[in-house]
């Protein structure tokens, strides 16, 4: 048995069919960790949510800033983009069905040194304590009156972590940490002014992963997001957004001796700034 982790497919299911292939992905035995943002900017987002909604519990998937904007969309909140490809999703007799399980998974998931989350963590986040958080946000799209969260989850403040926290301000600095962040300031606040490669940092900012005496440090964290920074192999760090969607490559790394796999992409789309 095998684990393969993936990076943003962003509705590339060509790429991704040719990828598992490459791996030589066995369905029976196998299992896939897919770090967010399954869907928009490619041509083939309704493919690729059948598909992994359809592997059961051999894919396993957090939920990225795009997944997000597709929930949103789909119930009428947040601002559609003009490079947005969500409309065979939204028009799909099975919509439902795929928005109610995509709403369903976490934003973080951790099994033994592991810890797989779309964006980041803030430093003073544990991978315990960051499993937790996560699961108030699923619980928070789970529950009836989820649209209420969806009308208040988007937007860039507050920019720090209280435990104090309560209400719409907590849900949404943990779901911008997971699921938007990429640099931080050494207090630990988020910066979403720069969103290039490490060298583009705002004066005083950080990659998220180098803030020193990060708490979460003790686990590989397995993450996306962040097409600009290309894929990273470090001891506690795994980032595997290489930018399939841009003419880059899709990236897979096995978990149990982090052998890499790539497959490099046709662009899907020219680039109108990092995302």
């Amino acid at each position: 048995m095998a684990t393969y982790a993936i990076g943003d497919i962003q509705g590339c299911f060509d790429a991704l069919l040719h990828l598992l292939e490459r791996v030589k992905f066995n369905k029976a035995s196998d299992r896939l960790w897919l770090v967010g943002d399954l869907v928009n900017r490619g041509p083939q987002s309704l493919e690729v949510l059948r598909f992994v909604r359809e592997l059961g519990d051999r894919a396993v998937t957090v939920l990225g800033n795009h997944d997000l904007h597709l929930v949103m969309q789909s119930e009428g909140f947040g601002r559609a983009n003009a490079e947005d490809t969500l409309g065979p999703i939204l028009a799909a007799p099975d919509r439902e069905e795929l928005l109610a399980w995509l709403r369903a998974c976490p934003l973080v998931h951790r099994e033994g040194a592991h810890l797989m989350v779309h964006a980041g963590l803030l430093p003073a986040w544990s991978a315990q304590q960051a499993e937790a958080l996560s699961e108030e946000v699923r619980r928070a799209l789970l529950r009836p009156d989820y649209r209420e969260f969806l009308a208040n989850m988007w937007g860039s403040q507050p920019i720090a972590w209280r435990d104090d926290l309560h209400g719409w301000d907590r849900l949404r600095v943990i779901v911008n940490a997971m699921t938007r962040m990429r640099f931080c300031n050494l207090d630990g606040t988020m910066d979403f002014r720069s969103k290039g490669p490490p060298e583009s940092a705002a004066a005083g900012t950080v990659p998220w992963f180098q803030v020193p005496g990060r708490a979460s440090a003790d686990h590989a964290v397995v993450c996306g997001h962040w097409s600009a920074l290309g894929l990273r192999v470090e001891s506690n760090l795994l980032a595997l957004d290489s930018g399939c969607l841009w003419g880059g490559a899709l990236t897979a790394v096995r978990l149990e001796d982090r052998e890499v796999f790539q497959l490099p992409c046709e662009r899907q789309v020219e680039p109108s700034g990092w995302d």
